[in-house]
């Protein structure tokens, strides 16, 4: 039974193996549940074979109870155990689906900002809830039957050896020619479903994408060029389901050939057995009969291996997501808010440095802004701040330690970090207020939305009650922006950053945004990226960048007289709205 082992590490991934843990057991319980299950199976085939024998030899009637109560006992422990590995089969689909579940999801959050850098958030979706899955069939259908598989025709060999060792030799020797089979087509295999679940993954984030932005297609009169884009992105997608069917018919039929050709040889081994050797009649009989069951665990886990390699490229996403490696942080508490950046350099891709020996103070009272035009940096200054990424080389520290020896609670909750996306969940707005301060009181939620304008609006329409629906489509732009700011207003952090929190919203919005970002900053570190300079005039530092690298710095007044890049970029952008006034 050496080579039916052949090819054991194409049909087990350890690190999916791995990956279930303690829920091992059930696997190893479902199998041995099977295993009785076959000997009952064994059992209920002697029992007739018995009967048969019984009657050709005109025994008395008393003696047919025997094997009618053997095979009566055969068939209750038969039931039971396939209704107990039924059930356990589902107690661990269950319970790999909760762990997975939950572990790729404390992995998202411990990533925590930068958790959505390897793959688009369908991507991510899709891993988590379909490829979750694809693999709970991979564990609770394939694993449980590779192993069942490996067993049944060693016992059944054990078995029949005693009666005929010729038939068992020949039915023993043929079944390895399943895995065999299943083994050369595993590799082709695996390479169309990784294709698949890439084709899959793809189209899902096409389709998201043009969900989305389908207000904007019809704006721009594209949507039908889009349409043409998701019509390839299916089409490709069929044709690289079609290629699996075909693959898993072919790989069917092969096994079908095989299975059905070495239980026909083994029946026709005891057949002859009977005219050659004197096997008896009774014992060809239930060679015959047991000779399938030699090839049929075989012949459910090749139907199994199909569905494992579509759990198994799922699976790889997986665990490229879990072996992500976590953020660095320390256990340190954070005593001082005062933020500083020590010749840091930063590439995304380990070639291209987008932060260039960049250094920058911030107090911890008072606003400094970030300014350049686009593409110099100021957003990936915004990620070092929040522990998106590290420095490639040089250090950033808050109060004079390290970031990566701070603990991570600690700084977060003397974060705060506004946006032009800044999320606002699906929930009351009472909800989102709570989420970001659990005491809060409907009087200091009021009171955050005057010092925004939204109180009376508010007020009007549902009150704290009043419902956000999915990405704020109830409320305009400003109006979302606005209430990001009240939220963070109440959170009541140390620090606060925006980041092109003005961007998209009109002139009455704009205004009162920064007239409440600028009073923060009379007790709060308030670092403010903007990509209009007029709204970083009250700034008490600002800092220029071009290219990744600091040109100037120092306050509104300073940089215009000293009439470098600053100041051209502050004159033209000047000119440019001057011009859409008249």
């Amino acid at each position: 039974m050496k080579n039916a082992g052949f090819g054991e590490k194409e049909m087990i991934d350890k690190e999916l193996f791995k990956l279930i843990g303690k829920n091992k057991k059930y696997i190893f319980i479902a199998v041995l549940l099977q295993v009785i299950g076959l000997i009952a199976n064994v059992g209920i085939t002697a029992s007739i074979c018995w009967a048969i024998y019984l009657a050709f030899t005109r025994s008395e009637s008393v003696m047919y109870s025997y094997p009618a109560i053997c095979a009566l006992i055969g068939i209750i422990v038969r039931y039971i155990m396939t209704r107990l590995t039924g059930d356990m089969k589902d107690v661990l689909g269950r319970k790999v689906k909760k762990d997975l579940r939950e572990r790729t999801y404390n992995k998202i959050v411990k990533l925590g900002v930068r958790s959505t850098d390897r793959m688009s958030m369908a991507g991510l979706t899709q891993v988590s809830m379909e490829g979750v899955e694809q693999l709970d069939l991979y564990y609770s259908s394939y694993l449980p039957q590779f192993f069942f598989a490996m067993l049944a025709p060693v016992i059944l060999f054990l078995i029949c050896v005693w009666i005929d060792w010729r038939t068992a030799l020949v039915l023993l020797v043929c079944v390895p020619l399943i895995p065999v089979s299943i083994v050369a087509v595993s590799k082709y295999a695996k390479k169309i479903f990784a294709k698949y679940w890439g084709k899959y993954t793809s189209m899902g984030d096409k389709f998201l994408d043009s969900v989305q932005g389908l207000k904007e297609l019809k704006i721009f009169k594209a949507d039908a060029k889009q349409h043409e884009k998701m019509n390839e992105s299916a089409e490709e997608f069929r044709k690289i389901t079609m290629k699996v069917l075909v693959m898993q018919l072919a790989s069917t039929t092969i096994m079908d050939l095989v299975a059905y050709g070495g239980a026909g040889a083994g029946i026709a081994l005891a057949i002859c057995g009977t005219a050659f050797w004197g096997l008896a009649p009774v014992y060809a009989l239930f060679l015959c009969l047991v000779a399938v069951e030699f090839f049929l665990p075989l012949r459910a886990f090749g139907s199994a291996f199909h569905v494992a390699m579509n759990g198994v490229s799922a699976g790889k996403k997986i665990i490229s997501l879990l072996n992500t490696p976590d953020p660095v942080w320390g256990t340190q508490e954070v005593n001082s808010t005062s933020i500083e950046l020590n010749g840091v350099t930063f590439s995304y891709d380990g070639t291209r440095d987008v932060l260039k020996n960049v250094s920058m103070t911030f107090p911890e009272k008072g606003m400094t802004a970030i300014v350049g035009e686009s593409g110099c940096g100021k957003s990936t200054v915004v990620n070092m701040l929040v522990g998106a990424f590290r420095p490639k080389s040089g250090n950033i520290t808050i109060g004079g330690v390290p970031l990566e020896n701070l603990s991570r609670e600690s700084y977060y909750s003397r974060l705060a970090s506004v946006s032009y996306n800044t999320y606002i969940f699906n929930q009351t707005v009472r909800e989102n207020f709570l989420l970001a301060k659990k005491s809060a009181t409907d009087d200091e939620i009021y009171a955050a939305l005057r010092s925004v304008n939204l109180a009376e609006f508010i007020r009007e329409n549902g009150g704290l009650d009043k419902v956000i629906t999915e990405d704020a489509n109830n409320i305009s732009g400003g109006q979302k922006q606005r209430l990001a700011l009240a939220v963070n207003l109440v959170a009541d952090k140390d620090i606060y950053i925006f980041d092109e929190a003005t961007s998209n919203i009109d002139v009455e919005s704009e205004a009162i945004i920064m007239r409440n970002i600028k009073a923060l900053s009379d007790d709060k570190n308030v670092i403010v990226i903007s990509h209009r300079l007029a709204n970083v005039m009250p700034a008490d530092n600002i800092y220029f960048m071009e290219n990744g690298e600091i040109k100037e710095s120092g306050e509104h007044t300073a940089l215009i007289r000293d009439k470098h890049g600053y100041e051209k970029l502050f004159n033209a952008q000047k000119q440019l709205e001057e011009g859409y006034a008249l």
